[in-house]
This record gives structure tokens, sequence and C-alpha cells, in this order.
């Protein structure tokens, strides 16, 4: 089956991801700074690896918001709101972390941000298939993040 992309509302699925990160690190103070001031574990990436990562990170979730929402599953609009969850947890860790440098505090948020991504995941899969794979690298790279933030929270 072709399908009709409908553009504007394509892109609006993905500058919704894209303003939710531009804005968490507006809000951040100096996420860089802090970052390469703490000790960090192996595998620690350098500080530009974050920006590439969540740039692609955030325009998969549009493209998988956008299949979503042009779906005709009665349960889009369900699983969308886990999926806007998801981005206020998304907003919220950067600002708990290098704000607030509360990193145990901030391991909860991303807890909390993996599952809700994780069901988010689950619900596509049941909607829309490419959507679904479409959010597996968020899991994944939220995985690593956990890594990171439990061992920069030992470590600090």
């Amino acid at each position: 089956m072709i399908r009709t992309i409908n553009l504007k509302k394509l892109a609006l699925s993905v500058l919704l991801p894209l303003a939710v990160g531009f804005f968490a690190a507006v809000f951040s103070v100096n996420p860089q700074n802090v970052y390469t001031a703490i000790s960090r574990p192996p595998l620690s990436p350098p500080p530009w690896v974050f920006i590439v990562v969540w740039s692609i990170l955030y325009v998969l979730m549009g493209i998988a918001a956008y299949l979503i929402k042009d779906s005709k599953s009665p349960l889009k609009n369900k699983a969308l709101n886990v999926y806007y969850i998801s981005l206020a947890l998304n907003f919220l860790w950067p600002i708990v972390f290098f704000n607030l440098q509360m990193y145990w505090l901030a391991l909860v948020v991303l807890i909390l941000l993996w599952v809700t991504v994780f069901i988010a995941t689950a619900m596509y899969l049941t909607i829309d298939r490419t959507a679904a794979i479409l959010m597996v690298p968020y899991l994944l790279w939220l995985s690593f993040a956990a890594y990171l933030n439990v061992a920069i929270a030992c470590m600090n």
C-alpha cells in the first residue's frame, strides 16, 4: 500500500521533539562544561556526539509519531499521549542532571523515560511496525545513557 505523506504534518511531528531537545539544551546550564568537568566512566563519548545522536533520535521519533498520527488505529491517541509524556521526561532529564547535578534523581527520571518510551514503542508496534522500529534506536541510546548516568552518579 502506498501511503500519501502530508509534509506539513510530518514537519510538525519532527519539529516537536527537535524543539523539546532545543529548549532542554537552552534551559540546561552549561551541559558541556558540566559533562567535561565530572568524572566519567569508560565508553563516555565526547560532548559533540550527544548533539549528533540526539538530533538523529529526535528526527526518528518525530517520523514515528507522524506514522502513528496518520494511522486509523483507535489506539493512536493513547500511544501518542505516552509519547508526549516521554517528551516531557526527556525535557526534564538534562535539567535535573546538569542544572541540579542530582545524578541519582536524574537516573529515576531516566528510568521513567525508558519505561514510557518502551510502552510507547510497544503500543506503536500494534499500530504501525515501522513506527515501532524507528523507536528502537531511542531505547538503545537511553539504555546506554542509563549506564553513563549510573556510573557518573557513583563516581561523583
